[in-house]
């Protein structure tokens, strides 16, 4: 039997904390004391007399809202102004980014157009009034000077809270999202929307985070007064569902039939959920399909039913050759029809159908789920949308791996973001899966496939593409007849492709990979191309088992999965063998993590970050000037650091960016001769409503980190020689071929 080198595991067997000293870093305010006082307190009268004007109905418990604009050299989480808002009697309850040119720019530098950040702040009106009586005599004591750090203070007025809408003079129904989810300030909205001629029943709604997220039917004219509660963050009209129509279809393929089988999974204990058109209980995939109903689903249609047919035939048996039987599934999967109607044709449909997976995503505990329907809306980088915030909540524990259509509105016009990946494929949890062209080389992006960027953190969307299929060359699913082939195309079938794989993977290895790992995996062994991140993000994920578990002699792939401590270091080593490398080593990695997320701050989304260094030779340290210690550890490498270069168009960046980044992934040349115990060194920060969370927490993480030396045949007998008590092999639990078909 040919030796087969599987991936190594327990990599975590070798890491280990650290000690790195860092001191703090001493910031210059752009405006002295008295130059911020001059400059705010015309602000302050203002927001003062606009506060005065409020009427008591809109302000719940005398609260209201301000907007803080933080200057753009204090955005950083340590920089939190949190003494001043508690002097004030004030609280962040969210924040967003704002594009400003400040007024000035510390050390006499010239001020320029960047990226910065809002803050919704809450206080009783009295509160706002008395900062700004008091404001002028202000002397600079501990809190107030964090003053300095504000650079505008601004009126959250009505007209800026409502997204454009066509006013047709009709009823139309609305998204509301309010700040803050307590039920007391949903009673006084309720109460206030009763006094201006509205009587809604709450009945679908959704708490996430800091957001409250409501369903409300109303006349055009009311927007306005909506808008006017001091609570109320965004007016939207409610978007339509996608069109679940394939960008074409055909029938039939050359007349051929579909061969079935009666194989049972390579697991029947994989726990799979997809949520689409459903699939009729009579069809001949039900014999691994359960097929769910909901008591609010009316009937099924027929084109809901095909597209539900096809998007299961993806996951189950991938895209089709007519040549040959079906393949073995890797698991059962359940469906769930949680669409009822044509999109487009019931104004609550949205919410209907989020609440059906809500429903089922908080009562079932999935592994493996996928997702080809969601809203028809582009992300938008100011706002959270109650989809991307209800399915990130869930994977956050980092025990699903989901996969998320992002749409197939890619021809779309780019001027006005209407190419741009749609909701919920921005959830930085899950894997956005965009479609390409062929099944095999001199792969492109399928032209329908919705691009990138996603929102900063979780720029890099889609995560990955794989075969969708195009007019040239469709994608084979099987029909909806049970008997002939259906030819398609669409981002909903490169979705559960590519949940296929990753079910494919825990099929045959069982436990001993997690759900981060796989997710990892699955982008660490992408097929990297030339075409820009934003249209087909690391690549397109591998076409088969062997290329993501198996190394060749001169290849070694380990995986760590562990657990870091918030505010700590963790040296992960990169195996080597004892003797030195000769000739050019190349060093892939990729970090892996799933994050709890507060959608009250877009722009702060993600509540953990992990910043990498890596430490090539362990006897190479900077040089010290006279006076200076000798420095604790080796010099630092970049590593992951030229991921920004992939968006440098993107002016929001900022020098912390990456840090919040929840996939990192790399790959760089080096001689071997240079690499001495290398290491990579991970710092973990944790922030929670943008600013420093120092709570005891614990982080779970993936590491998979590849070695290739073309010039050592036996690289890796060799690490395992080295590391024979520490690495195990990742053994497949099924031995069977580990091939996938086409």
């Amino acid at each position: 039997m040919k030796k087969r080198n599987f991936l190594l595991g327990r990599g975590e067997r070798l890491a280990e904390p650290v000690k790195i000293p860092s001191g703090p870093v001493d910031k210059i305010s752009p405006y002295t004391f008295a130059e911020t006082k001059e400059r705010l307190q015309p602000m302050l009268n203002n927001l003062a007399e606009k506060i005065s004007e409020l009427s008591d109905d809109v302000c719940p418990e005398g609260n209201t809202v301000a907007v803080l604009t933080l200057n753009p050299e204090f955005i950083a989480k340590s920089y939190y102004p949190d003494k001043l808002l508690r002097t004030l009697g004030l609280e962040t309850i969210g924040s967003r980014k704002k594009v400003i040119t400040p007024e000035k720019k510390s050390k006499e530098r010239e001020p320029i157009e960047t990226t910065t950040t809002e803050l919704f702040v809450k206080g009783h009106r009295n509160s706002f009034l008395r900062w700004a009586s008091e404001f002028s005599s202000w002397t600079e004591s501990d809190a107030n000077v964090q003053i300095m750090e504000i650079e505008e203070i601004n009126f959250p007025y009505a007209e800026t809270k409502i997204k454009e809408f066509t006013n047709n003079g009709e009823t139309q129904v609305f998204e509301v999202v309010l700040q803050g989810n307590d039920d007391f300030s949903e009673v006084l909205f309720k109460k206030y929307l009763n006094k201006i001629g509205l009587d809604p029943s709450f009945k679908r709604r959704f708490y996430v985070g800091g957001l409250s997220f409501f369903e409300i039917a109303a006349p055009a004219e009311l927007i306005e007064d909506i808008a006017e509660f001091s609570l109320v963050r965004i007016i939207r009209k409610m978007p339509e569902l996608r069109l679940l129509r394939p960008t074409f279809r055909s029938t039939g393929v050359g007349g051929g039939k579909v061969d079935y089988h009666d194989l049972e999974p390579v697991n029947k204990n994989l726990k799979v959920a997809i949520f689409d058109g459903g699939v009729p209980e009579d069809h001949p995939i039900c014999h691994w399909t359960t097929p769910y109903e909901f008591t609010d689903c009316g009937p099924a249609t027929e084109e809901l039913l095909e597209h539900g047919i096809s998007v299961t035939s993806a996951f189950l048996f991938g895209h089709l050759d007519p040549s040959q039987p079906l393949p073995q599934p890797y698991s059962y999967v359940d469906h769930y029809r949680v669409l009822d109607d044509e999109p487009g044709q019931n104004p609550y449909e949205l919410y209907e159908v989020l609440n059906r997976i809500d429903d089922i995503l908080s009562e079932e505990k999935y592994e493996f789920i996928n997702l080809s329907v969601g809203p028809y809306l582009p992300i938008d980088d100011d706002e959270v949308h109650a989809w991307t915030a209800v399915i990130d909540h869930y994977l956050s524990t980092g025990n699903v791996v989901a996969t998320i259509a992002v749409g197939n509105d890619g021809e779309g016009d780019p001027s006005i973001n209407a190419n741009r990946i749609q909701v919920p494929s921005d959830c930085v949890n899950g894997l956005a899966i965009g479609a390409c062209d062929v099944p095999d080389n001199n792969w492109r992006r399928a032209t329908y496939s919705s691009v990138g960027p996603g929102r900063s953190p979780g720029l890099m969307k889609p995560d990955l593409v794989d075969f969708g299929g195009s007019l040239g060359r469709p994608f084979l699913s099987v029909g909806a007849d049970g008997i002939g082939y259906l030819q398609t195309g669409g981002t909903s079938f490169a979705a559960p492709s590519v949940l296929r794989i990753s079910a494919g993977i825990k099929a045959h290895f069982g436990n001993s990979l997690g759900s981060l790992a796989i997710r990892t995996l699955l982008i660490h062994s992408s097929e990297s191309s030339l075409i820009p991140k934003s249209e087909v993000g690391w690549g397109r994920v591998a076409r088969d088992l062997d290329s993501i578990v198996l190394c060749d002699d001169h290849i070694m792939r380990v995986v760590f999965q562990g657990k870091i401590t918030a505010s700590k270091y963790l040296r992960a080593p990169i195996p080597l063998p004892l003797t030195p490398i000769d000739g050019m080593v190349n060093i892939k990695a990729t970090l892996c993590y799933a994050t709890n997320t507060d959608p009250h701050h877009p722009n702060n989304y993600t509540r953990s970050g992990l910043e990498v260094f890596m430490r090539p030779n362990k006897n190479k340290k900077r040089k010290v000037k006279e006076g200076e210690s000798e420095p604790m550890h080796a010099s630092t490498k970049p590593f992951f650091g030229e991921m920004r270069s992939n968006f440098a168009s993107e002016s929001e960046l900022r020098n912390d960016a990456f840090k919040w980044e929840n996939c990192l992934h790399a790959e760089k040349r080096m001689r071997g001769t240079s690499l001495i115990e290398p290491v990579f060194d991970i710092h973990y920060n944790a922030r929670s409503e943008g600013h420093n969370d120092t709570k005891f927490q614990e982080l779970n993480y993936a590491l998979i980190i590849t070695v290739e030396a073309p010039k050592v045949p036996d690289l890796y007998d060799r690490i395992v020689r080295r590391y024979a008590t520490q690495l195990e092999q990742i053994q497949p639990i099924i031995d069977i071929p580990l091939r996938i078909s086409e």
